[in-house]
């Protein structure tokens, strides 16, 4: 990851070797009987088989620090859709249909105002998103929380024979690239950073075409709807991967030995270029941290791309095929 990002304020090595402590220490649960969970290392979403048939896939995330953005502007009815699509959007790159999420607010005290937006915000996701909120959780945490934290966790069912892993992607498959609406949930540390005395109530130089407040709150794009109408039709989906923090490599988890090449990438938003001119970090690093304008990929075979592309565009005009699967690189 970035020396940017680490710099900001994010160091994704710590991360990763924390997650990887936390993996050691849950593989050592034991049950009294055989475990239920598909096999999935590395993969959106997990799934837990309820029946020789049917499995529950299952995610849970939050918003991150965009939230700060949202107590500077003091407008908290868009960062519920962030959640929804956060979790929903990982859901789908199993092959689930997401039915239900819970939230999770942590708040420095209970506040009718802020909260009845985040409802407005989380019951707009809902309905973008297909699915219900059955209920939640408000905690008041005054002791050892400074504003809020926005989180969920998502369920959904998914048939196990139908289950994508990616491991059907193969060498000459098309990546389908689903445009992202700015920068959704991922990056506001660096973003904040690069972006830190710029008036959110303005244009910089006309750039945008809109404030910077504005653009930052943009909320995240939630795919549920286009990505269920793929899965039921006859393309052949073999992959399916939220672009979210880490950028395109997100495709890399995939469990196909096969690499990407990704030659014809969608436009990005100008919000991008600001970031990377007042961070001054080479476009590679941008990359690693963003999501560049490509907020969700599909996989398919060649044969079914012109059938993919026609039906995503009705809900993405912007949709093209920006690369291949090809032979794994050797290390």
């Amino acid at each position: 990851m970035s020396d940017a990002y680490a710099k900001a304020g994010v160091d994704q090595g710590a991360a990763d070797s924390a997650v990887a402590g936390l993996v050691r220490a849950l593989g050592r649960v034991k049950l009294d009987r055989p475990s239920r969970q598909v096999p999935l290392p590395g993969h959106y979403a997990s799934v837990i088989a309820i029946d020789e048939e049917t499995g529950i896939a299952l995610s849970t995330d939050g918003v991150g620090t965009k939230l700060l953005v949202a107590e500077e502007l003091k407008r908290w009815d868009s960062v519920g859709i962030d959640c929804m699509a956060m979790n929903v959007n990982d859901v789908i790159c199993v092959g689930a249909e997401p039915l239900a999420m819970l939230d999770y607010i942590a708040i420095e005290r209970a506040d009718p105002e802020v909260c009845e937006q985040i409802g407005v915000g989380l019951a707009r996701g809902a309905e973008l998103a297909g699915v219900e909120i059955p209920g939640g959780e408000l905690a008041q945490l005054g002791e050892m929380v400074r504003g809020f934290d926005v989180a969920g966790a998502c369920f959904g069912t998914v048939a196990l024979d139908s289950v994508i892993d990616g491991s059907a992607v193969e060498p000459g498959n098309a990546v389908i690239g689903l445009p992202s609406s700015g920068l959704h949930s991922n990056g506001y540390t660096l973003a904040r950073a690069a972006l830190e005395g710029l008036p959110l109530g303005e244009d910089p130089e006309g750039r945008l075409g809109r404030p910077l407040g504005e653009a930052l709150l943009e909320p995240t794009e939630i795919y549920v709807k286009p990505i269920v109408e793929l899965l039921r039709s006859e393309v052949e989906v073999r992959g399916l991967a939220h672009i979210t923090s880490g950028g395109l490599g997100n495709l890399n988890r995939l469990a196909a030995d096969v690499a990407y090449e990704i030659d014809d990438p969608l436009p990005f938003p100008p919000i991008f270029d600001l970031i990377q001119e007042r961070a001054g970090v080479p476009g590679e690093e941008m990359s690693e941290v963003f999501n560049m304008g490509c907020g969700f990929c599909v996989v398919v075979p060649a044969g079914d791309e012109a059938a993919a592309l026609h039906l995503l565009r009705g809900h993405y005009p912007q949709a093209q095929c920006i690369g291949r699967a090809i032979e794994s690189r050797a290390d």
